[in-house]
């Protein structure tokens, strides 16, 4: 397949699965909303306010939102009305691209994301080949259910959500674009019956369906170790090029590609149901775990340096990686799907195995195909590839610190002291970023993204909250003043936390500030001056995310992250599902204090609980 044009149609060719439950409700759900522009414009001023430095700032950015509104604003909010009435989704082209398929920089670590599965279950064969077989078969298991729609839709107490992008989960992969953007191609149509198995970076077709069935368990265990036993050495990392910079990534598929077996290859890869990688590392603490699920291990031996992500292929959706010692997890694609259907993935998937009635299939009586060894023919131009792929991956790697950390309470206690759990695991954040940067005599150089997940809606996906607010910053200033008292600082707080409530059902609704500026701003002619409002430094600021923030939970990980997304921030992930616990996983550049920044949540954490258990004020109900 050439990377030279995008189709213009590309992602009409995910085709949705039958409509008898999965894609029942798509017809009945709402269109994105254009919010009202004064609306947007008020709530702009709001968020800018503690963000602005000093009453000059604001000043300033106020009258330039005053202008906007008068002038270009109305006119503006005219074009993307025209726009929404002529879409299914007015933001969903420019957000796929800009948000995803023309960034350029790897995706690892700055736009993939990881899940770190729980233990194979006690009753089950242990190790990494009956782990890796049973994933297989219930991964299976689900995409036959999902095909046949009759996977049930997800829903809320607002009702049923978009399963759009469930049509991207399996049976198709990225493709890195040479004309600076990249696409998704999808095999469903064709119903493929294999899937990808990495070893040692040598790629393995298994056809998992043989015969009209899905392979046993059992079965698909002598597939495994006819791969593993096929493997004896280390093969050409060609996954590595996956790990680029995407438009160096685009230029050595374009070579690889000019090879007819190598383009067969990539077909194969591209075409699967999903990539199983298998790995010989064996993560011990949950920091390995988690980093060698994120951008894979780094070893050296003398001169030699082995990458885990030599036995990855980055541009399918879904992969699974089983390490020798059975511990296991997935890493995400994110471009064409957000996080959320691969946690139901995870959970029906692990749900199946732990349980003691799953059908693990019956052994075949019929002699089996064996898996077929899909070896790159590696000319010395893709050699240099390598290296120069294996090199940035190191200096990517080493780039990176990751702290871990969990409270000594959970969602039982914050709900009983009245107050949404993710406000209180958002506030914790607040207070110990405004103490880090005060030790460091910093000043707040951005703001709080916090993942709002839009699926209400057709075609939905994400809008940002804006964490901070001047309800926030009161608190936290009240946290570190001897002259608040306690009392006081529990009734700044929740102000605080209803204040972030507020923000995070409005960005639900589709209410936010941030995808409609940007709406309106791609729609500023060629012919056109860009607004003033959109060059001021405070509203650049307050789009500056050195805090990148998001929650997911499911009973079966803890790993579970991604990177920071500029250089002088951090990622936050952290769930706040468990009753007895929060979890905190803390991603940022080397240079940046990582460590400080995980005991100031941690401190921030003990001093908000000890905040609520001594003062008698109630907090107000969420």
């Amino acid at each position: 397949m050439t990377n030279l044009a995008r189709p213009k149609s590309w992602k009409d060719a995910a085709p949705a699965p039958l409509a008898h439950t999965t894609f029942s409700k798509q017809d009945a759900l709402p269109r994105l909303p254009v919010p009202e522009l004064s609306d947007t414009l008020s709530r702009l001023k709001d968020t800018l306010k503690p963000i602005s430095r000093n009453d000059t700032e604001y000043a300033d950015v106020v009258r330039k939102i005053e202008e906007f509104g008068k002038a270009v604003g109305p006119k503006l909010q005219e074009r993307l009305h025209k726009r929404r009435d002529a879409t299914r989704h007015w933001l969903e082209e420019w957000w796929d691209d800009l948000g995803y398929l023309q960034y350029r920089d790897s995706v690892v670590v700055n736009v993939s994301y990881y899940y770190g599965f729980d233990e194979h279950p006690a009753h089950l064969p242990q190790g990494n080949i009956p782990r890796a077989a049973a994933l297989i078969r219930a991964a299976g298991q689900y995409r036959e259910t999902l095909r046949k729609g009759e996977l049930p839709f997800e829903a809320t107490k607002a009702g049923p959500m978009c399963m759009d992008t469930y049509r991207w989960m399996f049976d198709c992969c990225r493709i890195p674009g040479l004309e600076g953007a990249d696409w998704s191609v999808s095999y469903a149509k064709e119903n493929p019956s294999h899937i990808i198995v990495l070893r040692r970076g040598r790629v393995w077709k298994l056809d998992a369906w043989q015969d009209g069935g899905l392979l046993s368990v059992a079965d698909l265990e002598k597939q495994l170790k006819f791969i593993c036993e096929n493997t004896d050495r280390e093969y050409p990392g060609v996954g590595v090029l996956t790990a680029s910079n995407r438009d160096t990534w685009a230029k050595d598929y374009a070579t690889l590609a000019a090879d007819p077996h190598n383009a067969s290859v990539l077909e194969s890869i591209q075409s699967a149901a999903f990539v199983v990688c298998l790995d010989t590392e064996e993560p011990a603490s949950m920091i390995d775990h988690s980093r060698y699920l994120w951008h894979g291990s780094v070893s050296r031996s003398g001169s030699t340096v082995r990458l885990g992500l030599h036995n990855r292929w980055v541009d399918k959706p879904v992969q699974f990686i089983v390490f020798e010692n059975g511990k296991a997890g997935i890493m995400g694609e994110h471009s064409v799907m957000d996080g959320t259907p691969t946690v139901n993935l995870v959970d029906v998937v692990l749900d199946n195995i732990a349980d003691t009635k799953w059908d693990q299939g019956e052994t075949s009586s019929k002699s089996l195909k064996s898996p077929d060894a899909l070896d790159f023919n590696v000319t010395q131009e893709t050699s240099k590839a390598i290296e120069a792929a294996e090199k940035a991956a190191i200096e990517l790697i080493d780039s990176q610190a990751m702290g871990f950390l969990q409270t000594k309470y959970g969602k039982a206690a914050i709900k009983n002291f009245g107050v949404s759990p993710d406000s209180w695991a958002q506030m914790i954040v607040q207070l110990a970023y405004a103490r880090l940067l005060k030790s460091r005599g910093e000043q707040r150089e951005g703001g709080t993204y916090e993942a709002a997940s839009t699926r209400k809606f057709l075609k939905g996906r994400t809008e940002a909250i804006r964490v901070v607010s001047s309800e926030s910053d009161a608190w936290v200033k009240s946290m570190d003043d001897p002259a608040v008292s306690p009392e006081e600082r529990k009734r700044l707080f929740g102000l605080a936390t209803k204040k972030h409530v507020s923000l995070a059902k409005a960005a639900g609704d589709g209410q936010g500030v941030d995808r409609h500026l940007l709406g309106l701003s791609l729609l500023v002619g060629e012919d056109e001056t860009m607004p003033e409002l959109y060059a001021d430094p405070v509203y650049k600021r307050a789009k500056t995310w050195v805090l990148s923030t998001s929650a997911v939970f499911s009973k079966h990980f803890r790993p579970y992250g991604w990177g920071e997304v500029v250089p002088n921030g951090f990622g936050v992930a952290y769930m706040t599902g468990f009753d007895d616990y929060l979890q905190y996983t803390i991603t940022s550049r080397t240079e940046m204090p990582n460590d400080q920044f995980c005991k100031e949540i941690e401190r921030a954490a003990q001093e908000l609980y000890a905040l609520h258990s001594v003062t008698k004020l109630p907090s107000a109900r969420l």
